[in-house]
C-alpha cells in the first residue's frame, strides 16, 4: 500500500512564497512519475507540475516561470516551490505517484492566497 503525505501548505499573502513536500512510503521513487495537483473552489483537480524519473519537466502553464518542482530519490520525497503566489492559486493541492499505471494520492494540503 502506497502512502502519500503532504505538508508545507498554509496562509500567505500575494506574492509570498510556500514550499510543499511529499514524501512517499515506498521501498524508492526512483522509477516512479511524481507529480502535484490542485482543485481550487469550483473547480475540477488540474495538474500543476509533473517531474519523471528522467526526462523533461511538465509545468501548466498557470505557473511556469513561478512553481518548481523537484525531486529527491533518497529521501523518497518531491517538492514543489511555489513563488509569487496570487490568489487565483487558492486550491487543495495533491501530490502524486503513478507507477506501472496505478495512479495514487496524497490526502491534499490547503494553500491559501490572500491579505
Amino acid at each position: 500500500q502506497v502512502q502519500l503525505v503532504e505538508s508545507g501548505g498554509g496562509l500567505v499573502q500575494p506574492g509570498g512564497s510556500l514550499r510543499l513536500s511529499c514524501t512517499a512510503s515506498v521501498t524508492s521513487i526512483s522509477i516512479d512519475v511524481m507529480g502535484w495537483y490542485r482543485q481550487g473552489p469550483g473547480k475540477q483537480r488540474e495538474l500543476v507540475a509533473r517531474i519523471p524519473s528522467g526526462g523533461s519537466i511538465y509545468y501548466a502553464d498557470s505557473v511556469k516561470g513561478r512553481f518548481t518542482i523537484s525531486r529527491e530519490n533518497v529521501k523518497n520525497t518531491v517538492y514543489l516551490q511555489m513563488n509569487s503566489l496570487k490568489p487565483e492559486d487558492t486550491a487543495v493541492y495533491y501530490c502524486n505517484l503513478q507507477r506501472y499505471g496505478n495512479n495514487y494520492w496524497g490526502q491534499g494540503t490547503q494553500v491559501t492566497v490572500s491579505s
